[in-house]
């Protein structure tokens, strides 16, 4: 048993993305809700009043770097031209929202 502060799985990690481009009312938002939730990510996903989208992801290293990596493309609909990226501080967010 571990006593570490960070659980038994050893890391968590966060980011905080803001995408730019064509990636509103495209269902990016939704499609990044269901990609985070395959790959057991909390946080959320919004719009920005300038017309990005900005994402808080936390959860196991690995399937942090799958989301962002899924961030530059995004779904189908959606015209990706470019992904701010930066670490953020975990919340420990029991689940990740899709929020307006």
């Amino acid at each position: 048993m571990s006593d570490s502060a960070t659980g038994p799985a050893g890391s968590t990690t966060a980011v905080r993305l803001v995408v730019r481009g064509d990636v509103q009312g495209v269902g990016y938002r939704a499609a990044a809700g269901s990609r985070a939730q395959e790959l057991g990510l909390v946080g959320w996903v919004r719009n920005e009043a300038d017309g990005t989208v900005a994402l808080h992801v936390e959860g196991p290293p690995e399937a942090v770097d799958e989301m962002v990596a899924w961030s530059r493309q995004g779904p189908s609909s959606a015209s990706v031209e470019g992904v701010d990226e930066r670490e953020a501080e975990p919340h420990g967010p029991s689940a990740f929202d899709v929020r307006a």
